[in-house]
């Protein structure tokens, strides 16, 4: 009988939350994208269009049978999840350059971005006789002068340097190469001089019109507010309007972050609700002062469709880069609930806004955009579903204005820490305090002026905005600065384990999505995720690609790099990702190590290790080291690690563990054979 009672208490519990069933299927969607990108090789079409048949019958199985429509549709969602990711990256595919060359090639521009020195373009319908088969759909170039005459839809020509979209910097780390393959672009590099207009080898068809047409008025819009406020004010007030980052000086960027701001710079849902709030509340505000108006049609609703056209454009002349997407769609979801009488803003409508963005682009499932900003916002859906529940006690509105903005701060970067954890490898402490200081100005002069400054452009009259737009964003850029600089501001921890992350995200998906004692289960993952973060055991040896760059861990437990590092860039991020904050010259030099003209020797770990610039100490170091890391080709059988230049650039970079016996994992193997990872040329 009481193992009757258990059970039967047991099953009420889990029905009485029916309503937050449906909340899963979203993760079950995202689940099954997020096992495509997990399989160590592509998978054949055909199972990517075998998971969409199989998904499809059984969500039509989940409508006709009850007693099994939780696991029907869940098993539906994670099989659709499969089959659309697999399905759109065949809609993306592009061939990678697997070489570097040196090309003459022509193509047309499809994006320009204004950076500190230079700009970026893409190009599209690329030619060039340097390529051995087909070229890359598009190549991304940096271009270190010039551009200000070109614009979208124009066909150039130029001389670069091309290569393939950098792989991570070691096992584990973030992989553009992925994501610049999900956007068609196969190859990376920079230009020789500038850019030459050429003529048009090709008519575009409606929709690259559309699209051109588009990219042009964010580039005249990029280059009216740069002109009008020139210097780091106007590269931050592109960024707020049309999305374009490259211009903004890295040392205010880092600022913004390490006060919890930079939320700021990337047009997301700050600036879409308080865009399309803005509109809203404007709107609903005046035709509610009309009462022949007010009495009569449903003014609440016109002021929703009002604000969803406005941040319709909004999103169009920011790029419609991911997170901005996200944010529109939420906000969309939130505009639609206001016309069907529902409440604007709960769970149901994030689920609703995660499951359409998945289904869409469902490779955004391993984009940290995607990832911290649904994070947010669950974690405040959460916390406002539980102040529903309070009985609260009347207040004044600064003070609910003060713990809306420090409540929003404290959740979002509570709910956001693993993943900057994983992806970024610091924490902001006083993002609390950044963002108390900082968002009243944003939202009550920054945003206003900005969208001011937009309405008047078409009349040129944008200057007296401007100006004071960039006077309100030097005072945002200096409270940053200020908080940033406190004593303590950032913590720089290692990078989160992959492994660390999902049991994390697991659990915080069991806390925010049931209701009830039993959300608290959801801690036993956390705390899972915890334990296997401090039991993971990090590289005792980090190898470049270029076979030179070498990283091995002292006695101190960091990372030191026995030589200078040639490539300054790949040992910047592993001192990142190693939560180390020394600069290169700190790291450089190591005492256990004895270097000369021929290279070094470190002992580790009762083992030798041979670091060998030029063939002279090749043989001297096989017939002694257990590692063995040369900068030229070499054949070592006694070394249990051997990895020469040819190893190092065919795996594009190597782990090295010193146990007994010592072993190793290159970048490509953790990459697997996958449409993104080009593969080893005959040079390797």
């Amino acid at each position: 009988m009481a193992i009757r009672r258990v059970t039967l208490g047991f099953w009420r519990g889990w029905t009485a939350e029916n309503d937050r069933w449906p909340l899963w299927l979203p993760v079950a969607l995202g689940a099954g994208s997020a096992l495509y990108f997990a399989l160590p090789a592509e998978p054949d079409r055909i199972w990517g269009w075998a998971a969409l048949g199989a998904g499809m019958a059984l969500a039509a199985a989940a409508r006709t049978w009850r007693p099994g429509r939780v696991v029907l549709a869940l098993l539906a969602a994670l099989l659709l999840g499969f089959g659309l990711v697999r399905l759109r990256a065949e809609a993306v595919a592009t061939p990678v350059l697997d070489r570097p060359i040196i090309a003459h090639v022509t193509g047309r521009l499809i994006f320009i971005e204004a950076r500190q020195q230079g700009v970026r373009y893409v190009l599209d319908h690329v030619r060039s006789g340097a390529f051995d088969d087909a070229p890359p759909l598009r190549i991304r170039i940096a271009q270190r002068a010039g551009g200000a005459d070109l614009q979208p839809g124009d066909w150039v020509s130029l001389f670069a340097r091309l290569d393939t979209p950098p792989p991570p910097v070691e096992p584990g780390a973030g992989d553009f190469g992925r994501s610049r393959y999900f956007q068609s672009i196969g190859a990376a590099g920079f230009a020789y001089g500038r850019a030459r207009g050429i003529v048009p080898a090709m008519e575009p068809d409606w929709r690259e019109r559309v699209m051109l047409a588009v990219e042009g008025l964010r580039a005249r819009m990029t280059r009216r507010i740069q002109a009008g406020l020139p210097g780091i004010m106007g590269a931050i007030a592109a960024a707020l309007v049309t999305g374009t980052r490259g211009g903004i000086a890295e040392e205010d960027e880092a600022a913004l972050r390490d006060a919890g701001l930079a939320h700021v710079l990337a047009i997301s849902g700050l600036q879409m609700a308080m865009a399309g709030g803005g509109i809203f509340w404007l709107l609903r505000a005046v035709l509610a002062a009309i009462p022949a108006l007010v009495l009569r049609y449903p003014v609440k609703k016109w002021a929703a469709v009002a604000a969803l056209a406005g941040t319709a454009f909004y999103l169009v002349i920011s790029g419609a880069a991911p997170s901005a997407s996200r944010a529109f769609v939420m906000f969309g979801f939130m505009m639609l609930a206001v016309l069907a009488d529902r409440p604007a803003l709960n769970m149901r409508v994030l689920a609703l806004a995660a499951g359409v963005l998945l289904m869409m682009q469902p490779e955004n499932v391993a984009d940290p955009g995607f990832q911290m900003s649904f994070a947010a916002v669950a974690g405040l859906v959460t916390v406002a579903e539980w102040e529903r529940e309070r009985r609260h006690e009347p207040r004044g509105f600064v003070w609910r204005y003060v713990r809306g903005v420090a409540m929003t701060a404290l959740i979002g970067s509570i709910a956001t820490l693993p993943f900057s954890l994983f992806h970024f490898e610091r924490a902001a402490h006083y993002a609390v305090l950044g963002n108390l200081i900082a968002m009243p100005l944003v939202g009550l002069w920054v945003m206003p002026v900005a969208a001011l400054a937009v309405l008047l452009m078409p009349f040129g009259l944008e200057g007296w905005a401007l100006a004071l737009l960039g006077q309100g964003l030097e005072m945002m850029v200096a409270m940053g600065r200020w908080v940033s600089g406190l004593p303590g501001a950032v913590s720089l921890l290692p990078s989160l384990p992959l492994g660390a992350l999902v049991a994390v995200t697991l659990g915080g998906l069991w806390l925010v999505i049931w209701r009830g004692r039993k959300r608290w289960l959801g801690l036993a993952p956390v705390l899972l995720g915890i334990v296997l973060a401090m039991m993971a055991r990090p590289a005792d040896m980090l190898v470049g690609r270029d076979g030179v760059t070498v990283a091995v861990r002292g006695a101190d437990g960091l990372l030191h790099f026995p030589s200078p590092p040639p490539d300054r860039f790949t040992a910047r991020a592993w001192l990142r990702r190693d939560g180390d904050g020394r600069d290169l010259e700190q790291a450089t030099g190591m005492a256990e190590a004895r270097c000369d003209g021929l290279g070094c020797v470190v002992r580790r770990n009762g083992l030798v290790i041979a670091l060998a610039r030029r063939p002279d100490a090749l043989d001297e170091d096989c017939r002694r080291a257990q590692v063995l890391v040369s900068a030229v080709a070499a054949r070592c059988q006694q070394a249990a690690v051997m990895i020469d230049a040819r190893a190092a650039a065919a795996g594009q970079g190597w782990r090295i563990w010193l146990t007994s016996p010592p072993r190793a994992r290159s970048v490509r193997d953790w990459r697997g054979a996958r449409p993104w990872v080009a593969a080893p040329s005959s040079a390797e």
